[in-house]
């Protein structure tokens, strides 16, 4: 599966296999052709009929999919040489992308996701990529510095950080890029492709009324049902 591939807000695409040469493919071109920094995580190894993450811990979060070492971002790099190196010792290792360089992430629950990035389509804004992750999450890549400005831009739409479910992603953190796969949950997926329509990114502002309309009323509907 291609950078190029993506799934649509009603579609569902296939899982792809995580075989050594598509993450190696998929590293390049994030390296490439957007220019993103990228990392070596860990990743899964077969043990008495199961897949267990390559860091030994039995009840990983993110089996396969995190940072395997403390210093991992001095481990970080854009240079495509560099990484058919990395990826030629550990073939099977995620594919990792630290936030708060070239881009941030606005990260949301999916089912906010799906209904503000029907929104946004409607308003005819400017996207950047959009994953979609195993555990439920949506990540809108947005240029760097969200953290710094998304709370005072929450307040002012009548919402807190704190009552709904709307994270940025930036320096000194990181996020998972396609195909990785945690663990038997599935893999990371693109809801929006990386095209060279979108190589350049919104800033927060463009998309953070959508986000926080979306997060503000899953949050009100989860209310309503522990209540009821």
């Amino acid at each position: 599966m291609g950078v190029e591939e993506t799934i649509g807000v009603t579609e569902t695409a296939p899982i792809p296999k995580q075989r050594g040469e598509q993450l190696l493919d998929h590293a390049v071109r994030y390296a490439e052709e957007r220019h993103w920094d990228v990392f070596a995580g860990t990743w899964l190894e077969p043990k008495d009929g199961r897949e267990l993450c390559s860091c030994g811990a039995e009840d990983c979060p993110a089996p396969g999919a995190h940072a395997a070492v403390k210093d991992w971002a001095s481990h970080a790099t854009g240079s495509a040489v560099q990484v058919r190196r990395v990826w030629a010792r550990q073939p099977q290792a995620s594919i990792l992308l630290p936030t708060g360089r070239t881009f941030d992430a606005l990260d949301v629950p999916d089912s906010a996701g799906f209904l503000a990035l029907a929104r946004l389509e409607r308003m005819q804004r400017t996207l950047g990529p959009v994953t979609l992750t195993p555990d439920h999450r949506m990540l809108f890549f947005v240029l760097p510095g969200a953290g710094a400005k998304m709370a005072d831009l929450v307040r002012k739409l009548g919402w807190t950080l704190s009552s709904i479910d709307l994270v940025a992603r930036g320096e000194g953190e990181y996020v998972a890029a396609p195909p990785t796969r945690y663990g038997g949950r599935g893999s990371v997926q693109w809801a929006r492709r990386p095209t060279p329509a979108n190589r350049w990114l919104p800033d927060t502002e463009e998309l953070i009324d959508a986000l926080a309309y979306a997060c503000g009323s899953e949050a009100a509907a989860e209310r309503r049902r522990r209540q009821g």
